[in-house]
């Protein structure tokens, strides 16, 4: 019996995938998807033993990860209603559907996790946002679950309360930073960099400066201050940034996520 089951290999599901197999063995983890013939690959490149369906997952892993899209719950949790039961450990990473209104369609009985990772859980580098019913798992499955997003990078458990904004500050933001680094790249081939540098530095100037945030603890107004010399390049460009909004539409970007969230 495997430990760890994933419905749904897509993107989302398939970093969680590579993630597990940085710290557990692909005798441990299985996954299933409405795409068969994408199964097979996935099973011939990584060795990961794949099922032909929902039903079939849930009666072979105790931990079930359900990474589908919020519109295509309501049958995956149709499939597995009557074949899990209060002893498995059901992992929901949906934005905007509630332990509530997962319980309501499994049974008040099943116990659940909901969590927000994001995809650079493909390398390792992902951040999950974690919330469950303390009171319903033990010692061991406690540990269990923060194992299993402890492989995908970084865990914080939250309140559920709290969850859309975990999807609108580590969830959907690598969209964000992502568009920066485009952005960033593109001015820097405006005056002749070679793009592949553009890239590479500026993909790096990123990394840097998130590991600084992460390791110094400094608060990132600071670590900007340092940058700044008086009369220097870098406040003419924090200057030309403030005075097009960009703050601002990082936040309203934020919003927008928020709300999506609210209306799924």
């Amino acid at each position: 019996m495997a430990k760890i089951g994933i419905i749904g290999i897509g993107n989302m599901g398939y970093a969680i995938l590579k993630g597990l197999l940085a710290v557990y063995s692909k005798e441990e983890i299985i996954f299933t998807d409405v795409n068969l013939d994408r199964c097979k690959e996935i099973t011939k490149d990584l060795g990961v033993a794949h099922t032909e369906t929902n039903m079939q997952l849930s009666g072979q892993a105790k931990y079930i990860v359900l990474a589908v899209k919020p519109q295509y719950f309501n049958p995956v949790l149709a499939d597995i209603r009557h074949s899990v039961t209060e002893k498995n450990v059901i992992i929901s990473i949906a934005p905007g559907i509630t332990t509530t209104q997962l319980k309501e369609k499994l049974g008040d009985e099943k116990r659940v996790v909901r969590a927000m990772p994001n995809t650079p859980a493909l390398l390792g580098e992902g951040m999950t946002g974690v919330c469950y019913e303390e009171k319903a798992f033990d010692e061991e499955e406690k540990k269990s679950i923060e194992d299993i997003f402890g492989s995908l990078g970084r865990m914080r458990i939250v309140e559920e309360r709290l969850m859309n904004a975990v999807v609108c500050v580590s969830g959907s933001s690598p969209a964000y930073v992502y568009m920066f680094i485009e952005a960033l790249a593109d001015s820097a081939v405006k005056y002749g960099l070679p793009r592949d540098a553009a890239y590479e530095m500026a993909a790096q100037a990123v990394l840097g400066s998130a590991k600084m945030v992460l390791e110094t603890g400094e608060h990132p107004g600071a670590l900007k201050d340092k940058v700044c010399s008086p009369g220097g390049t870098t406040i003419a460009a924090v200057s030309a940034l403030e005075e097009s909004g960009f703050r601002s539409a990082v936040i309203k970007a934020a919003d927008a996520c928020y709300k999506k969230c609210t209306e799924i």
